[in-house]
């Protein structure tokens, strides 16, 4: 346990607030002594910090996990399924995966956080969401200590969101994710549209799971500052999901409107070209601003404080709703 020390480097951000306790947990026992030590005070359960903006000191109790480990547990002529410890880095068990060709995350490369943050958020990019790969994640009430196995259908997927980040949050601690990955014959997800571009440029025939994942991770690269060089969360608002009368209006006032087929009756707007077409692509206050390749990314300049970042948020979020009608959601976790 360490006591008063600085978050900055805990989260992507880069935002730097104090926490009064702040406790590290490299495996099951750790977690179980640590919540017995801690019961019936809330707590606050960090992975990567890939998705938080802190907008305050913490005064309750953090647990990070960082529990290790990547196995096989079971195979077959076309599947695997993997454990993964919450606490391994996603991109690490991405490229893992790539490299034993087992195919399914490759779509996945480069998103920073922990494996454990992934089904919280149900973690999604170029097509793929991690939802598609997901057989079952564990792990322990923070209130009883009863440890449970959660399957696919518990967990309540939907965009970026799950169980976890609703009825869950904060009250249940993952340690373990179990994803099922492809052995022979993987099919290529490539339906995105600016994936899909790159491929044909570079004329492509039949792309592996590692063309996939070079090509999404120069896509990345281009599009996403390093949060090790420019604090930020990547996206900070979730697409708006429309209806097709919602979608009607709008292009008849909007003729360049961007927009995807969700399903048969809703279409996801793209949430950049609103706020683009809201003047923000270029605006910066302070040690704040929308970042120059991807207007979906808000970053952190300097020393920004995470009351700054949010303030600024809530005006790219008030001139979309001025403008568009559209309230736009948060992807973000605001703490």
């Amino acid at each position: 346990m360490k006591k008063n020390i600085s978050l900055k480097s805990y989260n992507s951000f880069g935002v730097d607030v104090i926490s009064k306790e702040l406790y590290e947990v490299y495996s099951e026992d750790e977690v179980l002594k640590t919540l017995n030590s801690l019961k019936d005070r809330k707590v606050f359960i960090l992975g990567g910090g890939s998705n938080i903006l802190f907008t305050n000191n913490v005064q309750t109790p953090v647990i990070n996990v960082k529990i290790k480990g990547i196995k096989i547990i079971s195979e077959n002529n076309n599947h695997v399924s993997v454990s993964i410890g919450a606490g391994e880095i996603w991109d690490d068990f991405v490229k893992w995966a790539i490299s034993k060709n087992l195919g399914g995350v490759e779509n996945l490369i480069s998103i920073p956080g922990y494996v454990g943050g992934a089904p919280i958020q149900n973690i999604g990019a170029y097509g793929v969401e991690i939802k598609n790969v997901f057989l079952s994640c564990s792990g322990y009430f923070i209130d009883t200590l009863e440890k449970k196995e959660f399957k696919i259908n518990d967990c309540q997927f939907s965009y970026r969101s799950s169980i976890f980040k609703k009825s869950l949050k904060n009250k249940f601690i993952i340690t373990e994710v179990v994803l099922q990955l492809s052995k022979n014959n993987h099919k290529i997800n490539k339906s995105y549209k600016s994936l899909n571009d790159v491929i044909k440029s570079k004329k492509v025939k039949d792309p592996t799971i590692k063309d996939i994942a070079e090509i999404v991770s120069n896509i990345r690269k281009d599009k996403l500052p390093d949060p090790s060089i420019i604090g930020n969360s990547g996206s900070f608002f979730k697409n708006p999901i429309v209806s097709q009368d919602t979608l009607t209006k709008l292009k008849e006032r909007f003729k360049e409107l961007v927009f995807y087929k969700e399903n048969e009756v809703k279409y996801k707007l793209s949430a950049a070209w609103l706020i683009e077409n809201c003047g923000f692509k270029n605006i910066k206050e302070k040690n704040v601003s929308v970042y120059k390749n991807q207007a979906l990314v808000i970053t952190n300049l300097g020393n920004a404080t995470g009351k700054e970042i949010y303030s600024f948020s809530q005006k790219i979020k008030s001139k979309v709703l001025e403008k568009f009608d559209i309230l736009l959601e948060e992807e973000v976790n605001i703490i």
